[in-house]
């Protein structure tokens, strides 16, 4: 069986696309081996890419090593702190549906031997891998690494601990002084932000899907060793191409229950379950709330890294990093060590050497922080068909709660009530027409969450969005509610004062309103006035699923 690249180089009838690849530089003995795409996310607008110029030449060093040709290609990518708060944010989740569509377009146009997806932020991880399981030629995942966490005095911070200052700035609790020292140290240089946020988090699954080699979770981004890494990432897809491993093989249904295992044992962010929902969507593998709370029920958490906790991803990585979690979760045969990764060997020779090196990092199995998973997913009237909440993150006395509703129509609105003090404790602020059609895009809201952390209320109000929350944010943030009220969602007919009752530990959220009256509301319902009615955002909100199928695109 020929190689893709046959089609661009192979034969007389492709003449004409050699003299091309003869016009960027290529010799007839480069052309004569495996091409290989680097799809990279280089910018100078991302700190977490800011540095994928030197992790994409290592990559291609390790192709060329391994008797392939290396060709880089570019990706897009939004930064989530920078587009935090405006209409930027917008972009954010819709973008990972573009960046699927670029790897797939690049590789299926120039006949791909193979790919080295070379990403490290939020919404650019998921979707290239999503792109090249579209795709489907052998591929790996080689991230940048995380940043270092700055440090405030002796104490580590992260781009969290900057947005909860605004709020604390805005309590009067520290001063302008403090507000511009913290912000001028919170983030010391090049990587994905420091914290167990969506980022990391997706590096981290990568890891544990097998689709990335081990270390690319918690490797920092300034170590040599994540140069070395992206080198024998470089050498690892060469081997794939020769054994024809493709992503499909890696990624399936097994392998899922893994990442979905370690999300639980991480503490990773509630995003990562639309991430995970739209990857398993390309794996062609059938993946639902229901089965993300099966193996939440099951899964211990055992690692409380920031925003859960004081620890940072470079905590995790000295600790044994994410292999050293896996080898916890084996021991009670929480995951399945039989399957295949990018390394050429299973999971089980994978992690035999590995060692849990700081317990009060990764809990021993029979220690753990708590005996049930870092996400939890909710269902009631308010969301019938699911949301999310990172449960790691709340403080234990809002594990269960009622309260009246504060209903806002817009971040905006809602962070504008907050910060004039007119939110207090007890309250479920209820933030709405910020899903994935309504939105548009589904926007992270770190400002509402960190704006009451800063304030000191984040363990005294609870807020529900059919928006979504950053991995930064901690306390009772519900997120992802479906339907969502652009959908006529039942959160679209919430009122003011309508009482409001929580219960994370049994999975569930409710309405405390008569269902005739539910009902009735939602029959006196109008559809409001899309909020975008131009550029490709318009055509998003046409065309994307609800937030519990991964808002992906029909």
């Amino acid at each position: 069986m020929g190689r893709p690249s046959d089609s661009v180089v192979r034969g007389d009838a492709c003449a004409p696309q050699r003299s091309l690849f003869y016009a960027l530089g290529l010799t007839e003995e480069e052309l004569n081996r495996p091409l290989i795409g680097v799809v990279s996310a280089y910018s100078e607008i991302v700190p977490g890419h800011l540095h994928l110029d030197k992790i994409t030449e290592a990559v291609k060093a390790g192709i060329r090593m391994a008797g392939g040709t290396p060709i880089m290609v570019p990706s897009i990518g939004v930064c989530d702190g920078i587009a935090m708060g405006h209409i930027g944010m917008k972009y954010s989740l819709a973008s990972r549906e573009l960046i699927a569509d670029s790897v797939e377009t690049m590789a299926k146009a120039h006949g791909f031997d193979g790919l080295v997806l070379v990403p490290n932020c939020d919404k650019i991880v998921p979707g290239m891998l999503m792109g090249a399981l579209r795709v489907n030629v052998p591929s790996v995942v080689m991230s940048g690494g995380a940043m270092l966490p700055g440090n405030d005095r002796g104490k580590a911070m992260s781009l969290s601990t900057m947005f909860e200052a605004v709020g604390a700035k805005k309590a009067g609790l520290i001063d302008q002084a403090e507000l511009t020292h913290i912000e001028q140290n919170a983030c010391p240089g090049c990587g994905s932000c420091s914290g167990m946020f969506t980022a990391n988090s997706m590096n981290c699954l990568c890891e544990v899907l097998g689709i990335a080699l081990p270390g690319n979770g918690t490797i920092p981004a300034v170590y040599s060793a994540r140069i070395q890494l992206a080198k024998k990432a470089g050498m690892a897809v060469m081997d794939m191409v020769e054994k024809d491993i493709r992503p499909r093989d890696i990624v399936n249904e097994k392998s899922l229950r893994n990442g979905l295992a370690c999300d639980m044992a991480l503490g990773c962010s509630s995003n990562t379950v639309l991430h995970l929902l739209a990857i398993a969507k390309e794996a062609k593998v059938e993946l639902d709330l229901d089965m993300i709370n099966e193996v939440s029920q099951k899964t211990p958490n055992l690692c409380k890294l920031a925003p859960a906790g004081p620890d940072h991803i470079v905590d995790l990585y000295n600790a044994g990093g994410v292999q050293a979690v896996m080898k916890e979760l084996s021991r009670k045969q929480l995951i399945d060590t039989g399957l295949m990764t990018v390394t050429g060997k299973t999971v089980a020779e994978n992690i035999a050497t590995a060692v849990n090196m700081d317990t009060n990092i990764i809990k021993d199995i029979e220690h753990p922080n708590s005996a049930t998973g870092g996400i939890a997913v909710l269902f009631g009237n308010i969301a019938p068909k699911g949301c999310v909440v990172k449960r790691s993150a709340v403080d234990p006395k809002m594990m269960t709660h009622t309260g009246p509703a504060r209903v806002f129509d817009s971040e905006e609105a809602a962070i504008e009530a907050i910060y004039a003090g007119s939110i207090v404790k007890g309250d479920v602020v209820v933030i709405r027409y910020e899903g994935p059609k309504g939105g548009p895009g589904m926007r992270e809201m770190l400002n509402p969450t960190s704006a009451l952390a800063g304030m000191q209320l984040d363990k005294d109000v609870a807020l529900i969005t059919d928006g979504r929350f950053s991995g930064a944010t901690r306390g009772a943030a519900i997120g992802h509610v479906s339907p969502e009220a652009a959908a006529q969602g039942p959160i679209a007919i919430i009122q003011e004062g309508d009482s409001i009752t929580i219960d994370i530990p049994n999975g569930n959220i409710s309405l405390n309103v008569d269902a005739a009256e539910i009902e009735q509301r939602l029959q006196a319902w109008e559809k409001p006035e899309p909020k975008i009615k131009e550029g490709w955002l318009y055509r998003y909100s046409r065309l994307v699923a609800s937030a519990d199928e991964g808002a992906v695109l029909k």
